[in-house]
């Protein structure tokens, strides 16, 4: 393997090692410095890790990074994250709902409903984040379009985000006065 396959192959390893931390540590909002290291191994033993000897170490020592850059915070010998770390968190999860454009528009809106409860309100919030950065256009506050097929980032928000019976994927031929949307879209 030449020089640089091996440190590309460095780089994407500790990129994810990374978020597998901060992923960690986001799920359980505080995690105990002892239960990071056997939770991160666990969810990403297929990792390219050195030898079982030194795992402990590598994790410890990219946790001790995060911390550095201010992504995590140590206190009371619990790791949680920093409103830094919990931005880079969600900008590296918005990634996961991005959606290819073909060249050509097939003609057919696709129609987002959703009736979140109120319980979980930030959890509705947040599907309107994931919409508008993922490029939908919002007719109502709980009624959004897009002009391309979305149906994989969709089923992906539901199963991620636990709304699967909240939400709606439509696929529609006509939308009344659709002429402002597709100068939105930029498809006339």
């Amino acid at each position: 393997m030449g020089e640089l396959e091996q440190k590309n192959k460095e780089v994407i390893r500790r990129t994810r090692l990374q978020e597998a931390i901060l992923g960690a540590v986001f799920s359980g909002r505080q995690i105990e410095a002892a239960a990071l290291i056997p939770e991160v191994l666990n969810y990403f033993l297929k990792l390219d890790l050195p030898s079982y000897s030194r795992r402990h170490e590598v994790v410890s020592s990219t946790a001790t990074r995060l911390r550095k850059r201010g992504l995590l915070k140590f206190e009371n010998g619990r790791y949680s994250l920093t409103s830094t770390g919990e931005k880079i968190w969600n900008r590296w999860q918005m990634a996961d709902y991005q959606i290819k454009q073909p060249k050509k528009w097939d003609k057919k809106w696709r129609v987002i409903i959703f009736d979140i409860p109120e319980k979980k309100r930030d959890v509705r919030k947040e599907v309107r984040m994931i919409l508008t950065q993922a490029g939908f256009q919002r007719l109502q506050d709980s009624v959004w379009v897009f002009p391309y097929d979305c149906e994989d980032v969709i089923g992906l928000m539901k199963t991620n985000l636990g709304i699967g019976r909240y939400l709606l994927y439509l696929i529609v031929d006509q939308l009344e006065n659709d002429r402002f949307l597709r100068m939105d879209f930029g498809l006339i």
